[in-house]
Formats: structure tokens, sequence, C-alpha cells
């Protein structure tokens, strides 16, 4: 199966208007699309509707994650049930599986890497916080589960690894990601991860246990190449 991965698309209709002539190919080059969030800039369901008319000229299966900025009106479920309406299939602690490739996938969270990894310790609302990265990758363990496929493909849009967002300001490092959901990952196996966010971030990584990782938030993308708007995978 021949995978097209996008993410940070923070769609408008002029912001979409620079990138239509690549996306228009997608079903040529690829099976699937994914998107992994950030598919709107404010979480609008006008911007939705805007997307999903774009979306739907592709005439390919898509499925998706959301990002931080589709939660950021606080209608993100209205959101999925637009997406969902349309055939889009949005993983949010669960799975889908298509011919022999099973995909799982959730938002994320922030928490960190490694040493800097924030514990649940202190202030209630810094356990509250912990325990959103938490439940997250929770979410991530339960949609794992479901696959029987032995082909698995992660969607996430916060970072797994330290390694793919490298390049933005160590400062917000923990922001962009958690450990916590590679962790997952390494348990149950996966053939890939795909996840967006760390607009400046690099490319590819790797968990502790070596599953490929891949940044393919729309800024990596044409950073490598100007009219590059998603990343083809050969599952």
């Amino acid at each position: 199966m021949r995978i097209a991965a996008t993410a940070d698309l923070h769609f408008s209709p002029q912001s979409y208007d620079r990138i239509r002539e690549p996306m228009s190919k997608v079903r040529d080059e690829a099976d699937v699309l994914v998107l992994a969030g950030d598919l709107t800039n404010y979480g609008k369901p006008e911007e939705m509707d805007s997307l999903l008319t774009a979306l739907l000229k592709l005439r390919i299966p898509t499925v998706a994650v959301l990002g931080n900025h589709d939660y950021e009106s606080g209608r993100q479920e209205e959101l999925m049930r637009m997406m969902t309406g349309e055939g889009i299939k949005v993983l949010d602690g669960s799975s889908y599986e298509r011919e022999d490739v099973g995909f799982a996938g959730t938002k994320g969270f922030p928490g960190g890497f490694g040493r800097g990894i924030l514990t649940a310790f202190g202030e209630q609302e810094v356990k509250n916080f912990v325990q959103a990265s938490v439940d997250e990758a929770m979410k991530l363990e339960r949609a794992l589960a479901q696959l029987r496929a032995q082909k698995r493909v992660i969607v996430v849009h916060y970072a797994p690894v330290v390694d793919t967002v490298r390049g933005e300001p160590p400062e917000i490092f923990p922001y962009l990601g958690s450990a916590r959901l590679a962790e997952v990952a390494d348990r149950h196996g996966a053939s890939l991860v795909l996840h967006g966010h760390a607009h400046h971030g690099c490319p590819e990584g790797r968990t502790t246990g070596g599953i490929p990782v891949y940044n393919v938030a729309l800024g990596i993308l044409q950073a490598q190449e100007p009219s590059r708007v998603y990343r083809v995978f050969e599952v």
C-alpha cells in the first residue's frame, strides 16, 4: 500500500490555493491519504467545511487525526462528525484496517522526552497536565490492541520522539510531544509512525525499539522541496 502523508495544513482557502495543484496528484501516487492533525487554523466548522470540499475532490480514501489547532474553538467533536460524515476515517483512540494494513491513531499531547519527561508530582495542575498525556498514550494503546493486521501505521499529531523535533528551539521540546507515545508503539510494534506539529523539526527519527518515525508537517516537506505537499510511504 502506498500512503501519502501530510500534516499542519492550517486550512484557509487562500493557503490551500498554493498547494492545490500538487495535492491534485495524490490519487495517482498513493492509495491512501493520511492527515496528521492541525487540519484547520482555529478549529472552526466553517474552516472544516471548506477543507472537506477540497479533500472530496481528491477522491482518495483518507485517514486523519486532529491536532491542537483543531481543538482551539472547543468544537472538535463537531469537526470529527463533519469528517466522518464525508467518509474520512478519524482516529481518536481508534483504529481502521484497509486491506492488510492497520491504522491506529490519536492526537497525542505534550509531556517531554527522556530525562525531561514531566511526571505527576506537585501541584494538581501539573498532575492534570501529565494525566492528559498519559490518557492520550492509553488511547493509542487501545487503538493498537484492536488491530489484527501485521502491518501497522501509527498516526499522531504530537511527536513521539525527540529526534523529529530537533531544529525547534530546545526550550519548547517538552511542548512538542511525549515519549509516552513511543513507548506504546514499541510495546505493540508498528511499521512506521507519522506525526506533525513540529514545523521546523527534522523529517526522520526512530523510537528506542527502532520503529521509523516521520515528521510530515507541511513546513518540513516544503523546506525540502517547495512543491512538495505530502510524502509517500510504501508498507
